[in-house]
């Protein structure tokens, strides 16, 4: 279920279809010569590649990113081995420019200053035609000065500034927790939980704002109670499951405002001798590799970091002007898997 929109082709599609690792394709995507690939193997990624039509629905195509042509884009990254955000986020931009011979520059700065500073002398001296500047977690930044006056384009992603200057891109967490919500009342849950990340971020924040909405919308009571707190860990989800299924009333379903905090879930309730999704339902999100390994598999929100990383790069090819609206938001991709049914009878 993705809201019918039209299935995205990943590097992994591409993969999966050429018989190859991921690997293999980006070495072969991104004409890397000095690895050693087969030229019959380079030929059919490239064929598949195109049958596919990976990067041809790029925004790009319509942002004239050939005007960068042969340049590069500095990238500024919070944390970039941490979480696969930033990973996802680089990727989508990647994507999104290397039919285009624009080469991305990738920094880390560990959120501090001086690193920010020479980050951007060093980008700006390798000829960056633009910058892109990430927050791993969506918050409001206060940039360096650093930042003032730039002779070349910036675009902030997953976070924004208070006087909204530059073009920024952020996932519509709302949404998300809606549609995380919307699912489980849709198989009929009336008493549906939620376990919460750490309530001082935005994420945390929005994503319970639309856990909210969803109960509203469909005229169920929102009960404190079978709000759970968590910290995104493993451990937090299963502690606040243990509590929520010690309840007078347990939930008939819960949902994980992250796939980690799912997993620690999966467990507790497996040590509670029930059954998902026949005694009880479970919604994650992030849509992180764990998911997937679940079982059931975990029914989860896919985060939008890869078009959100193609749309920064999208503003630079457009040369952005100063702009006073609040950030762009992009929307998560439910991702229905084995993890949710039916409301016990």
């Amino acid at each position: 279920m993705n809201g019918g929109k039209t299935k995205r082709v990943t590097m992994m599609d591409v993969a999966k279809a050429a018989g190859c690792s991921q690997a293999t394709v980006s070495v072969v995507l991104n004409n890397v010569m000095d690895i050693k690939i087969s030229p019959d193997l380079r030929a059919r990624v490239l064929d598949v590649a195109a049958q596919l039509g990976y990067g041809l629905a790029s925004p790009i195509r319509r942002a004239g990113l050939e005007d960068l042509r042969g340049g590069c884009i500095g990238f500024i990254v919070d944390q970039l081995a941490t979480t696969p955000e930033a990973v996802n986020a680089i990727e989508g931009a990647r994507h999104a420019s290397w039919e285009n011979d624009v080469t991305i520059l990738v920094a880390q700065t560990q959120g501090r200053a001086e690193h920010e500073r020479k980050a951007v002398a060093r980008l700006l001296q390798a000829g960056a035609q633009g910058i892109v500047y990430m927050s791993v977690f969506t918050r409001r930044v206060s940039l360096d000065t650093i930042f003032d006056g730039l002779p070349v384009p910036l675009v902030l992603l997953n976070c924004y500034t208070s006087d909204n200057r530059f073009p920024a891109v952020v996932p519509d967490e709302v949404t998300g927790g809606r549609m995380a919500t919307t699912a489980l009342i849709r198989k009929g849950h009336k008493r549906i939980a939620t376990i919460v990340g750490e309530s001082f971020m935005e994420a945390a924040q929005d994503r319970l704002a639309g856990y909210r909405e969803a109960l509203m919308e469909a005229g169920l009571i929102y009960d404190d109670g079978l709000v759970a707190e968590g910290n995104w860990t493993p451990t937090s989800g299963f502690d606040a499951t243990r509590k929520l299924l010690s309840l007078g009333d347990p939930p008939t379903a819960i949902f994980c405002q992250n796939d980690k905090m799912a997993m620690g879930c999966f467990t507790a309730i497996n040590e509670a001798g029930l059954r998902i999704p026949q005694d009880i339902s479970v919604v994650g999100y992030d849509d992180d590799e764990l998911s997937r390994h679940l079982r059931p598999q975990l029914t989860t929100l896919e985060l939008p970091h890869r078009p959100m990383g193609a749309w920064a790069i999208e503003q630079l090819a457009r040369k952005p002007q100063t702009r006073r609206h609040g950030p762009h938001k992009v929307g998560c991709t439910f991702v229905a898997r084995g993890s949710i049914g039916r409301e016990p009878a």
